[in-house]
């Protein structure tokens, strides 16, 4: 049984080098229920921006003053996440090396542990096998669904941590999308699925959306739907049209859908141009750093969604791509700048803290569970009352059925297998936008226009045709659109729909200017932002240090970069510096420093 949330949180004293952050209730409660038995596996299933790091630092932190442990893994789905996870720890006095690589052996000296990816671990299980069971461990499994059972990353979790002292897995999503996928460390037990059985995943405590909105941790979300008219060119060269929100047949659906969330038609700039009118509303209210994201299919996309947010905003957002080496610099750069707006395809997803992030436009073709509550996610986490979260996305039945979904409390349910192939697919099934060699064209996106449809609430509609209580709209009523408990959810439809035909003539005269700059924000290389800081990032800058410095002592005496290092290690003995203690690294630059 989850324990009560109504105690008020108080702060805590968990050693000499531990914050003194108050706790949120429902992080003591789990506390609490932790230390009743100090298992050895224990899962927290907490809504998406609730604090479940605070949460697991806080425990790793008691743990290591208590000597129950000696060493911390955090596994994590990213190496941004990687840093993240090693700054929180920093703040809680424990220092994580978020740069352990495969080709290190040992731990640091000097650390408390490390912080990986399940690629890495992964790619050496064993490795990672013997770090964790050479000393008592804590592996903290973060976002732990990334580790479904047949998955190569499941079975390498497996096989790395099987033998830990001690396991904390989290989750925000303890759920996935294909079946017969169980995840290592979490207890299952019988449980009906459709009247046919199946297993359902049991956390040892659970802190949902609507615990999460009654405290205020989270912000209450408001899902801005928008639909329109598609036009197409089938395989036979015919030309269909079709409402998003009145599409008929599955097919016919997410072929309109598909089109509506073509850069060359008109959804996507109008969708774009409500949402940054949303946060230039959030910026003037109350929350003078409000920002949105923009959630894209593909890269291709996001590029070509980023000039349309240059064109329509008159500002360049921030184009954050998955195989771009910046990209986790952008996002903390977005995370703490003044950019209005980010483009991305996944790379904020899931697990990426960014506050300011309140608005979120869905122009992606993903309609999973799992990736919808995590993208939800992104904008939900409450920095002070009267914050709310504003979602434009497509009026389609899928996204629509989630967005109603999002205040249930879901559990990782694995259906019985099926005779028959679900019908219901978990992805946008739908013909590429060029064909193979050989084949016809199946599909050619030609036009879309958009209307706001309604706002969802609490599983209602609200087209905004008249308010619910049937009191006409002043104009300063305006000021308070989406602040909860001002506006009723009619009153916010009304609103909505009154600047609908606003929009489409601001639409109109961006394509008029034409659209001749792409505008991408650039982002610098700084060096004063790679400034020594605390913990793993004085590391980071006492390696980038010695490896200038070898690189000059090179130069100046015409040896390789390898004899040198060969001859710092002979002077100043110990590991590579990939492993080496910071008070090791510290003398190889003062003895490099000599040798100049």
């Amino acid at each position: 049984m989850v324990p009560d949330m109504g105690t008020a949180a108080r702060a805590e004293t968990l050693g000499p080098q531990t914050t003194s952050r108050p706790l949120r209730a429902w992080q003591q409660a789990a506390l609490a229920s932790y230390e009743e038995t100090s298992p050895k596996d224990f899962l927290v299933t907490a809504t998406p921006g609730a604090g479940k790091t605070t949460f697991a630092l806080t425990l790793a932190a008691r743990l290591l003053a208590r000597r129950e442990v000696a060493r911390v893994v955090v596994v994590c789905p990213t190496d941004h996440l990687r840093l993240q996870w090693a700054d929180a720890a920093d703040r809680m006095g424990i220092v994580l090396d978020p740069g352990l690589t495969n080709a290190v052996g040992p731990v640091r000296a000097g650390t408390q542990g490390y912080v990986t990816t399940y690629a890495q671990v992964a790619g050496k299980p064993m490795l990672h096998a013997a770090r964790a069971t050479a000393v008592k461990t804590l592996v903290v499994l973060d976002e732990v669904h990334h580790a479904g059972d047949g998955l190569s990353w499941g079975e390498a979790t497996e096989e790395a941590f099987g033998r830990a002292a001690r396991r904390l897995s989290l989750t925000g999503t303890p759920f996935r999308t294909k079946a017969d996928e169980r995840i290592p460390f979490v207890r299952y037990v019988e449980d009906g699925f459709e009247g046919q059985g199946g297993l359902m995943s049991v956390a040892d405590f659970t802190y949902g959306y609507k615990e999460a909105l009654a405290d205020n941790v989270v912000r209450p979300v408001v899902f801005a739907a928008y639909t329109g008219t598609s036009r197409w060119r089938n395989s036979a060269g015919e030309v269909v049209a079709a409402s998003l929100s009145e599409a008929g047949t599955r097919s016919v659906e997410m072929q309109a859908w598909r089109t509506a969330l073509d850069p060359k038609g008109q959804w996507v700039p109008h969708v774009i141009a409500a949402m940054d009118d949303r946060i230039t509303h959030l910026r003037e209210t109350g929350m003078p750093d409000a920002a949105g994201l923009v959630l894209a299919s593909d890269q291709d996309d996001a590029r070509e969604y980023a000039k349309i947010v240059r064109r329509v905003t008159g500002k360049a957002p921030e184009l954050i791509l998955s195989d771009d080496p910046k990209a986790s610099k952008k996002i903390e750069k977005f995370n703490i700048g003044g950019a209005r707006i980010a483009v991305c395809v996944r790379m904020v997803s899931e697990g990426v803290d960014v506050p300011r992030a309140a608005v979120l436009a869905w122009m992606t073709s993903y309609r999973t569970p799992l990736f919808f509550a995590q993208a939800v996610g992104r904008v939900v986490r409450a920095r002070g009352p009267h914050e709310s979260a504003t979602v434009f996305l497509p009026a389609v039945r899928p996204l629509l059925s989630l967005a109603a979904a999002m205040e249930e409390q879901r559990n990782h349910v694995i259906p019985p297998p099926k005779s028959q192939p679900d019908e219901e697919l978990e992805a946008l099934d739908l013909p590429p936008r060029e064909p193979r060699e050989g084949e016809m064209k199946q599909w050619e996106a030609l036009e879309a226009d958009a209307r706001f449809a309604h706002v969802l609430h609490s599983g209602t509609a609200h087209t905004g045709e008249g308010t619910s209580a049937g009191a006409p709209l002043e104009a300063e009523d305006e000021d308070f659109l989406g602040i909860p408990g001002l506006l009723t959810a009619a009153q916010t439809a009304e609103l909505l729909s009154r600047r609908d035909d606003e929009l489409r003539i601001r639409i109109a005269a961006s394509h008029r200017r034409g659209d001749d700059e792409d505008g991408f924000m650039v982002v610098e290389d700084h060096p004063e932002e790679d400034a020594p800081g605390r913990g793993w990032r004085d590391v980071a800058e006492l390696r980038r240090e010695i490896n200038r410095l070898v690189n000059r002592i090179a130069a100046k005496t015409s040896q390789p970069q390898a004899v040198v290092h060969t001859q710092l290690r002979q002077s100043v003995p110990g590991p590579p510096s990939a492993s080496a203690s910071v008070d090791v690294l510290r003398a190889r630059r003062e003895r490099l420093r000599t040798m100049l």
